[in-house]
């Protein structure tokens, strides 16, 4: 197993655990709690098993809750000081509420020293939990490379090639066309998932999806313009077959192959094949994304409340390390729940280049791990996930009573502008 950088010695002998007799009173502290959610709290308890045998000092929890109730709970705690982790685990998603806020240490102050890893993430994941200050509040242990899922017996029954889906958004859509026209199947499973990709292609680096450097709403811009029109097209043409991802309707038509391509993160091939659509194994493909767009999907990180118990920081901060800085769990992770490593030393493993089965033997870690390093900096806001339903509402509008794409994406704007800096 690859070791750790050496930690400085100073750190953890007067670690807030006491001075020189902090150790060993570290047994009767309360347990170290991780706070997670499904799949993460697993990779969390099969770490804290080794790391109860090189400190059996120390007692570990895992308090694992459904996704939308950790981070609902994680929201109560940050704001109450009550009930807090030792450890917090985020989603992506979640992270710009949590860290344009004041509940999360900084983990770039001298008592942890976070900036001297920075280098050893893709440079996105690292920049995306840096706070407005420029301190990083959070570390990265896996990401979601997107990649355009497609199946290519479908593909080939509509004579189409790779290439017709992936040349232009536009010429996506237009495949979608030919498509329904010779197959029966649609383009894609909801409107939206096309839309957010299109908005988040054009957003410049260093910006956010929603909100510009100077936290202004860029709603009203060329490319949620595009994104809007491309979707009214596809619901026109009835290429979309409405139904969410996730939910019973959805997986059968994958399974069926009523779903011509699916745009996701990576790790979707992992819960294609162990449960969603097993049956389709070999006839999928993946391919970078119309347009070489390049975006993350999802992904996790670990924080430290600020406000949690002063005497287990420097504990929380070696575990931190140890789930995200090692290589060799990294890639453990990786290897039993799809969870694509962050760290750049562990994408360097001959496991990258092995064939994937249920992609027809495709090398398909090799095209993802190129995505994750060219994956742009978007940042994030705290209004993030309320400006994710405005917009949504108003592509509702236009698609569901006709109302003018100009007119609603100004009115998302005004809401937005009212709403920015609260």
């Amino acid at each position: 197993m690859s070791q750790l950088p050496n930690l400085p010695r100073r750190h953890l002998l007067a670690a807030a655990l006491g001075g020189a007799t902090g150790w060993a009173r570290a047994k009767d502290l309360p347990p170290l709690t991780v706070a997670a959610f499904p799949l993460v709290d697993v990779i969390a308890k099969d770490l804290l098993k080794g790391w109860a045998q090189s400190h059996p000092e120390v007692r570990t929890q895992v308090i694992s809750r459904q996704y939308d109730d950790h981070h609902t709970a994680m929201t109560t705690a940050l704001s109450t000081s009550g009930h807090l982790p030792d450890v917090i685990a985020l989603e992506t998603s979640y992270l710009g509420r949590f860290s344009l806020g004041t509940g999360l240490e900084d983990l770039s102050a001298p008592a942890f020293g976070a900036e001297r890893f920075k280098d050893r993430f893709v440079p996105f994941a690292i920049d995306t939990a840096r706070n407005r200050q420029g301190a990083i509040v959070a570390m990265p242990t896996d990401i979601g490379p997107g990649s355009l899922f497609y199946r290519a017996d479908v593909l080939a029954r509509a004579g189409l090639k790779e290439d017709d889906l992936t040349r232009s958004w536009e010429s996506y859509v237009d495949a979608g066309l030919q498509l329904k026209a010779k197959t029966g199947a649609y383009l894609i499973g909801d409107v939206r998932l096309l839309k957010d990709v299109v908005v988040r292609a054009g957003t410049p680096a260093g910006e956010g999806q929603f909100f510009d450097h100077q936290q202004r709403p860029q709603i009203t811009s060329a490319r949620f313009v595009r994104a809007f029109e491309l979707a009214k097209k596809v619901r026109q043409q009835g290429l979309d077959a409405r139904v969410e991802v996730w939910f019973n309707d959805w997986a059968e038509l994958l399974k069926r192959g009523r779903l011509a391509t699916e745009i996701s993160g990576g790790w979707m091939a992992g819960q294609m094949a162990n449960w969603v659509a097993p049956d389709t194994a070999g006839k999928w493909r993946v391919a970078q994304l119309p347009e070489n767009t390049f975006c993350s999907y999802g992904g996790t990180y670990y924080a430290i409340p600020r406000r949690s118990a002063p005497e287990k920081k420097q504990l929380a901060w070696q575990l931190i390390q140890e789930m995200t800085l090692d290589r060799q769990r990294q890639l453990d992770a990786f290897r039993s729940q799809d969870a694509f490593p962050a760290l750049l030393a562990a994408q360097d493993d001959a496991f990258f280049d092995q064939p994937v089965p249920f992609l027809g033997g495709q090398r398909a870690r090799v095209l993802w791990r190129d995505a994750a390093r060219r994956i742009p900096v978007v940042r994030m806001h705290k209004q993030q996930k309320f400006a994710d339903e405005v917009v949504n509402a108003e592509l509702d509008n236009v698609l569901e009573y006709g109302k003018p794409i100009p007119q609603a994406l100004e009115d998302a704007q005004a809401l937005l502008v009212h709403r920015a800096n609260r």
